[in-house]
Order: structure tokens, then C-alpha cells, then sequence
């Protein structure tokens, strides 16, 4: 299987983009269905996990329920994350790739890579790119999500390595 054809060519910073992109449940009590990737993937989400900031875009962290090393949450409403999720469907688009398609773009935030899909509410869903795990990242309406996603660049980039992920 070629590289190429998981990888994201030459787009644009999405912070442009999203800069007023926001977040999704309201309530405190947020849940999210854990991921249940192999175990090298679920050993890059455990040094993820470990790498993630305690406080992102001011939020102090708030995980979700049921309670995973695989999944991570700040704020309400929360911000979440899930490492080891399946290669979304659109991460193969080629209408993507051309930049075609209005609700799913691809560009890089601080050296890693994201695909942006926009949800229904006015929520973004990301998904990394060009690692050897996805990582997702759900931002609900009213969140800035450009500053979400350059506040996990660091530990995206410690703990998932560049490559191509199964």
C-alpha cells in the first residue's frame, strides 16, 4: 500500500480556518466510547495519555467516562479525545485531498497533521494524519479550536510517531 495515498499533500494551516470552531456535550458528566485499537497502538495512546497537558485552551482536564487511558477530556462543555480510532473514511477522499470537499479538509498545526471535519451544530471533528495511531479530537461549537489543537501538538508529536498508521 503506497504512503501516498493516506497522505495529506500540501494544504494549509487549518488554524486559518478554524479559529472560532467550538465544542460538544454541555453536561459534566461526559462520556466517549474507548477505542480498542492493537497493542501498539494502544501503547502509543498510553504514552499519549501520559504526555497530555492537565490544562488545554484554559480548560482543566475532565476526562469522560468510562474511564481510559485511550480517551481524555477538558472543560465543559468538554473537549475530547480518543487515540486509536479508525481511519476515518474520509482520510482517503480524493476530494479532500483536491480540497473539494466543503466539509472535510485537510492542513497541519504546529508539524502535525490534521483532517477537519466539520459536524452537525457547528461542531469540528480532527483527526491526526501521517501517525502511526488516530488520534480524534471533538470541538464543539464556540471553542477556538486552533488553539485546542496547538496546545496537543506536543504530545502528539512525543507520543505517536510520524508514519503511516493501519
Amino acid at each position: 500500500m503506497s504512503s501516498s495515498r493516506h497522505r495529506l499533500l500540501g494544504l494549509p494551516v487549518l488554524a486559518v480556518l478554524i479559529a472560532a470552531a467550538g465544542c460538544s456535550p454541555s453536561d459534566d458528566d461526559a462520556t466517549a466510547a474507548v477505542p480498542s485499537p492493537d497493542s501498539a497502538v494502544t501503547a502509543m495512546c498510553r504514552n499519549l495519555d501520559g504526555a497530555l497537558p492537565r490544562k488545554l485552551d484554559g480548560l482543566d482536564r475532565r476526562d469522560p467516562r468510562p474511564a481510559s487511558a485511550l480517551t481524555a477530556g477538558w472543560g465543559s462543555p468538554v473537549i475530547i479525545l480518543r487515540c486509536g480510532v479508525l481511519r476515518p473514511p474520509k482520510m482517503i477522499d480524493p476530494k479532500v485531498a483536491e480540497g473539494s470537499d466543503p466539509d472535510a479538509v485537510a492542513g497541519g498545526v504546529n508539524g502535525v497533521d490534521w483532517l477537519m471535519e466539520k459536524q452537525d451544530g457547528g461542531a469540528y471533528r480532527f483527526t491526526t494524519a501521517n501517525r502511526k495511531a488516530y488520534v480524534e479530537v471533538s470541538v464543539g461549537k464556540g471553542r477556538d479550536s486552533s488553539a485546542v489543537l496547538v496546545g496537543l501538538a506536543q504530545a502528539v508529536k512525543k507520543a505517536i510517531p510520524e508514519g503511516i498508521a493501519d
